[in-house]
């Protein structure tokens, strides 16, 4: 009795140390879209009035919650009976993340022209404001869902062939890193301007150490978010480029010599260009034609 129990805590130890070196390959690979989803739910978490940033951030992870809800039984029963699936929807995902990533570029380079401001009513009512937040929300929710798919799959793909059990474990770790890590450094972002504006309000005194600490969060949200943008954009060439690299033969066999990291960027901005062209060029096309 008491040997079969020591041999089942073994199978356990086994299992939870495959389970934390495969979260480990599965959280590198993924950590690129991770920071994307940081930066786009920062910016879009923001701009509300300061009491009703956390109320929405809330609602946006709630659904974020939901999307991975839906997507892990649908990726455990892809890995099980179509195994091939799980690498076409990868190369899928990392066209539109190579796509993303090109056009933030282009977008940076080429800005586009400022739009005519429109007269903006400032008798706004309580319902309208609700109808902004919602419509916010749910934009946040679909492009959560996006980005959702790429990081289960890419997650999927470092556990294929494994036992199902390691599987349902690793993936289902990395899909709640994806959403209480995310949207907990999400929620710190959007608030760290408030946090400065209370630093600054602790004492009268001018030029205190509070009012310097507090000044510099506010003074450095911007900047933060930006910077966490940039790196996004970084990231979003580079996973593209390595699940290029490591799931099509031309491009694995390319550039054999060349460090991995200039390979994958390079291979990212490569297609995101060839996927980014043709959209904007006939996007401009039905412009003119209306």
């Amino acid at each position: 009795m008491a040997s079969g129990l020591f041999a089942l805590l073994d199978d356990i130890a086994t299992l939870m140390d495959d389970v934390a070196v495969m979260s480990k390959i599965a959280a590198k690979k993924t950590a690129g879209i991770l920071g994307d989803d940081l930066a786009v739910n920062a910016e879009k978490a923001s701009g509300f009035v300061s009491d009703r940033e956390l109320p929405v951030l809330w609602a946006i992870t709630k659904g974020s919650a939901l999307n991975k809800l839906l997507i892990l039984p649908f990726a455990f029963l892809l890995s099980a009976f179509v195994p091939l699936a799980i690498t076409v929807i990868l190369v899928l995902g990392g066209l539109y993340l190579a796509y993303e990533g090109a056009e933030k570029i282009l977008a940076y380079i080429f800005p586009h022209p400022a739009e005519k401001e429109e007269d903006f009513d400032f008798e706004i009512t309580n319902e309208e404001i609700l109808a902004i937040e919602k419509k916010k929300i749910k934009s946040a929710i679909t492009t959560d869902f996006i980005l959702s798919v790429e990081i289960v799959i890419i997650a999927m793909s470092t556990v294929v062939g494994q036992p199902l059990v390691n599987q349902v474990a690793v993936v289902s770790l990395i899909a709640l890193i994806a959403t209480v890590g995310v949207y907990g450094i999400v929620a710190l972002v959007v608030r760290m301007d408030e946090f400065g504006f209370k630093l600054i309000a602790l004492n009268d005194r001018e030029d205190s150490v509070s009012d310097k600490v507090g000044w510099m969060l506010v003074n450095a949200l911007p900047h933060f978010v930006r910077g966490i943008g940039f790196i996004g954009t970084l990231a979003l060439l580079l996973v593209s480029g390595g699940i290029f690299s490591h799931n099509l033969p031309f491009f694995h066999h390319l550039l054999p010599t060349w460090p991995d990291i200039v390979k994958e960027f390079l291979f990212g901005l490569a297609v995101g260009f060839v996927v980014v062209i043709p959209v904007i060029l006939f996007q401009k096309a039905q412009k003119k034609s209306r």
